[in-house]
């Protein structure tokens, strides 16, 4: 059995137009060490986080809190976005080969993270990791082992921030999801 939490970022800066540099707010960084507190009993194993610094430095703490360093692997990279609305936003999520100008579409979102999670099961299967991730890309992943995730249960956790997600998995099999922590926090760019 390998478990994974799978945490998304805490609050980032939304003034920081960056996407992958973008910063945690200093709520967000107190809000990484309570990420910290639900992690430092866990036994986690190895770090493993998208190269965005917000996903990264959420982990940070608990990492430190190990004395482990943090993988990084592109493919659970955020979604790439264009032009969003509330219009684009629902017809990603019922057509994912959809994607707005200058955007991704749901479809390559979730086969480069569903790739990553496959080599990370296979490389270090049996271990307990924690996993930096990001809204979106979360819930391509919560999407593949569960069709009925869709645009409304996004929008259920899409001030989730941080959000805490143990999935437990045999093999590449999903046998267990369980929401474990969230902070709801109010999100604007």
């Amino acid at each position: 059995m390998t478990t994974i939490y799978f945490v998304r970022h805490c609050k980032p800066d939304g003034t920081n137009k960056d996407d992958r540099n973008r910063p945690l707010t200093a709520e967000g960084e107190a809000d990484s060490f309570k990420v910290c507190d639900i992690l430092k009993d866990k036994k986690i194993d190895l770090f493993i986080s998208s190269p965005y610094k917000r996903s990264f430095d959420t982990i940070k703490p608990a990492a430190d809190f190990y004395g482990k360093q943090i993988e990084t692997d592109e493919r659970l990279r955020e979604r790439q976005a264009g032009e969003n609305s509330f219009d684009t936003f629902r017809k990603r999520w019922s057509d994912f080969d959809f994607a707005e100008e200058g955007g991704e579409c749901l479809n390559s979102v979730q086969k480069r993270n569903i790739a990553a999670l496959f080599d990370i099961l296979d490389k270090y299967d049996g271990k307990t990791i924690a996993l930096g991730t990001h809204g979106t890309a979360l819930s391509s992943i919560m999407n593949y082992f569960d069709k009925n995730f869709a645009a409304d249960q996004f929008l259920r956790i899409a001030n989730f921030m941080p959000y805490i997600v143990k999935m437990d998995f045999d093999s590449k099999k999903l046998v267990c999801k369980e929401d474990i922590f969230y902070l709801d926090k109010e999100y604007s760019d």
